[in-house]
């Protein structure tokens, strides 16, 4: 999901959606996130809680907290495709799309056994 904003609903939308599509079980994920407002809210506690997520933050002012998204992130950064700016939401899921598909399919890395 790629947004204009940030907020707790949009979050709240993204894990009921991704959890019903791959058939999550109660205590089957863990969810790790910063400590950012939308994460950390009321709303997304209780829907973590009611399906069964487990959910662990960062510490404060610990940016490596998470260092496999930093490194995701990074390597989406550095792509020498990556644009400077996008002209609007369209064109940043186009590119996220052919980026994500690139990464987890051909791109030769660990977690494709290569």
């Amino acid at each position: 999901m790629i947004a204009d904003r940030e907020c707790q609903h949009l979050a709240k939308q993204l894990i009921q959606k991704t959890t019903l599509k791959y058939g999550i079980q109660p205590g089957q994920l863990t969810i790790h996130s910063d400590n950012g407002p939308s994460m950390t809210s009321q709303t997304v506690s209780q829907l973590l809680e009611k399906i069964g997520v487990l959910k662990t933050h960062n510490r404060p002012y610990t940016s490596n907290d998470n260092p496999f998204s930093e490194s995701q992130f990074k390597t989406l950064k550095y792509c020498p495709a990556f644009p400077e700016r996008f002209e609007s939401i369209k064109p940043a899921e186009q590119f996220c799309r052919e980026f994500f598909n690139w990464y987890n399919n051909l791109h030769y890395h660990s977690g494709i056994f290569f």
